[in-house]
């Protein structure tokens, strides 16, 4: 097996908009020609069926760096040429690959070829591909498969401009200096009165967050929640009502009644219908708890606004660390000095080397797209695994929420995995260490699963089962899974000392914020499904006619216990709409499979290195390479069961 070269994707990023450019258009000219010897006729005989997929393997590999180099490029690039460039190359990466899935010379060489005696592996590759090119449309007349192609490109340009509307609409509100009252010091620290007088916050999670849990003022927290529901408006009215008439005009060539129908057959749920019922079965599950939880809130209300009708979505998660604080003896800001950032950082190094047997090597002046972004090797048994790169903080121009991103995509003597972090925690300043909420360590454990995943099933033999290459919605288990490490004192005690004292983290303090989140969780799930209704039913129902904002107004009544409020358009900053379209459901879906594949951990203890590497063998390390269900069963020794996930929702 050949020794891949270094690490080293992260060089093109480094280019001007044309080079940049050059490099994905050179990629695809590479896929294209792959694509050209394959269809050619062999020589006599029949095609040896694993040399075969080993050389489609190598069709798509090369538009699949591609595609990640300026899907990352497109998101996080400082130089808006750049950014356009990205764009560019991401549209004519998915023109080929559609191109590609439409070429009937190409799936017939496939469908030849006999998988009697070929490995598991290859079989479900072989399987897979065949079943992606049905869907694709390969099967259809020429004319309808130019339809198709066409559609396809225009979705890729239509989704571009929805997220590009919401990740460049940054809004900011101007307060009075009072209007912080509530918040922590440090954070006011980092946002000093301006000439004028006023403080500047921003829609950006960084500022939303902290806000709308500290603020005491009810009307900045309304007028900042309703400004971060008007961003991309109104903008992306066209733009979404273009892209679910598209979506369902492609499903319907492809012949399913509805995009939700075609987005959901290739999952683990199977179909829409049976991401409806599981929907529902969810709200039904959570619906007592989140009443009786939105009725301590309007409780809790009334004490400060005495008659008050009803609690409004901007008091949430205030009134929520109210509650916390006064019935749990447990504030959010009191954790805050034990989660400096660099700590937390070093910790979740740390910790997932120890679970799983690596080593993180800081690599400096490597080549990268901006000056904070940070650079490790990843290095298994004393040889590089592959590379991350950690690109942390807020700034003009970036992708606003949290996110793992592929650089290169690993295999089996060919290439090192590299993965980026992409989040927008804030920024450490001189004599202003940056402190961090619990949950913004929850959100890094959780990208950083992902990170792992990405890193650990990089070494496939076909590039296309490399690292989070399982069906959608397992996708979110593995990272789901990592976030438990963050509510275990023991695990805290290892990284989460006090920025000023160095003290661990206290136990009692950690078993004080477990208990406090326990409240709060049936009006989570139940919010979580209301996106998930969002999003499958705007991609079920027919979009002649269809008004999605009062469909969304509708969903929110209904699944949460708040009202609309007339003047904010949260669909259209729904971001998941372009990526997940119509299954946003599986997030939840995913954090079932989580509880489950925990209670192993939970058995032999979150830090016993035996369960954590047979972990990794059973479910990271092979990537896509195995359904999503098999992956969980040789892990477990059986299939996945609901009654750990009800088991958590019902615990408190």
């Amino acid at each position: 097996m050949p020794t891949p070269p270094p690490p080293d994707a992260a060089h093109a990023l480094t280019l001007g908009p044309d080079a940049f450019l050059a490099g994905c258009r050179a990629d695809v000219e590479r896929a294209r020609a792959a694509a050209a010897a394959l269809r050619a006729a062999p020589a006599a005989g029949p095609r040896p069926t694993q040399p075969t997929l080993a050389a489609f393997d190598a069709v798509f590999s090369p538009l699949a760096e591609a595609g990640a180099r300026a899907g990352l490029a497109r998101s996080v690039h400082p130089d808006a040429a750049v950014r356009q460039a990205a764009e560019q190359a991401e549209q004519e990466v998915a023109a080929l690959a559609t191109e590609l899935s439409l070429d009937r010379p190409l799936y017939e060489v496939l469908a030849g070829l006999d998988p009697a005696g070929a490995d598991e592996v290859s079989r479900f590759f072989l399987e897979k591909a065949l079943r992606d090119f049905r869907r694709a449309g390969v099967d259809r007349d020429d004319a309808t498969r130019a339809t198709i192609q066409a559609l396809q490109e225009e979705l890729v340009r239509i989704g571009q401009a929805f997220s590009r509307n919401i990740k460049d609409d940054r809004r900011t509100l101007r307060l009075r200096p009072e209007a912080l009252d509530g918040l922590p010091e440090d954070w006011r620290r980092t946002h000093p009165p301006g000439d004028d007088g006023l403080v500047e916050v921003s829609t950006d999670p960084a500022d939303y967050v902290p806000f709308m849990t500290y603020a005491r003022s009810e009307e900045a927290r309304a007028a900042l929640w309703t400004l971060s529901r008007q961003r991309a408006y109104p903008v992306n009215i066209e733009v979404l009502a273009a892209l679910l008439s598209k979506r369902a005009e492609l499903a319907r060539l492809l012949g399913w009644p509805s995009w939700a129908a075609f987005a959901t057959a290739d999952k683990m749920i199977g179909s829409a219908e049976a991401a409806a019922g599981f929907i529902e079965k969810i709200a039904a599950l959570s619906g007592a708890r989140m009443e009786a939880e939105y009725a301590q809130l309007l409780e809790r209300k009334r004490r400060d606004t005495p008659g008050a009708g009803r609690v409004e979505p901007w008091d949430s998660a205030f009134l929520q660390e109210r509650i916390k604080a006064e019935q749990h003896g447990f504030e959010a800001q009191s954790v805050r000095p034990w989660f400096e950032y660099r700590r937390v950082i070093d910790g979740v190094l740390a910790v997932t080397g120890a679970l799983f047997g690596l080593t993180w090597r800081r690599v400096e002046g490597a080549p990268t797209w901006h000056t904070s972004v940070e650079t490790w090797d990843v290095l298994d048994a004393g040889h590089v695994l592959g590379r991350i790169h950690l690109d942390m903080h807020p700034r003009p121009g970036k992708y606003q929420h949290f996110a793992q991103f592929p650089l290169a995509n690993g295999q089996l003597g060919v290439r090192r995995p590299e993965g980026v972090l992409v989040c927008n925690f804030p920024e450490p300043r001189p004599g202003a260490p940056a402190l961090l909420e619990h949950g913004e360590v929850k959100t890094l454990f959780h990208e950083f699963g992902h990170l792992l995943h990405h890193l650990l099933g990089g070494r496939t033999r076909y590039a296309a089962h490399a690292g989070v290459a399982t069906e959608w919605d397992f996708v979110e288990a593995p990272s789901q899974l990592l976030e438990e490490w963050t509510w275990d004192a023991g695990v805290l005690g290892r990284f989460a000392r006090h920025v000023e004292t160095g003290a661990p983290i206290p136990a009692e303090l950690v078993a004080r914020m477990r208990a406090a989140d326990e409240y709060g969780k049936g009006l989570m799930v139940r919010q979580q499904m209301f996106y998930a209704a969002v999003s499958l039913e705007l991609h079920r129902r027919e979009p002649g006619g269809l008004d999605p904002g009062a469909l969304t107004d509708q969903l929110m009544a209904r699944y949460t216990p708040f009202r609309p409020v007339p003047g904010t358009h949260f669909h259209l900053a729904f971001g998941h709409l372009d990526g997940y379209s119509a299954i946003y459901y599986t997030y939840m879906w995913s954090l079932v499979i989580a509880k489950d594949l925990l209670t192993p951990f939970r058995e032999a203890g979150l830090m016993d290195a035996a369960t954590a590497r047979r972990y990794r063998a059973a479910i990271l390390e092979p990537g896509g390479s195995r359904p999503a269900a098999a992956l969980v069963e040789a892990f477990l020794g059986r299939p996945t069961r609901f009654d750990a996930y009800r088991a958590w929702l019902e615990q408190g």
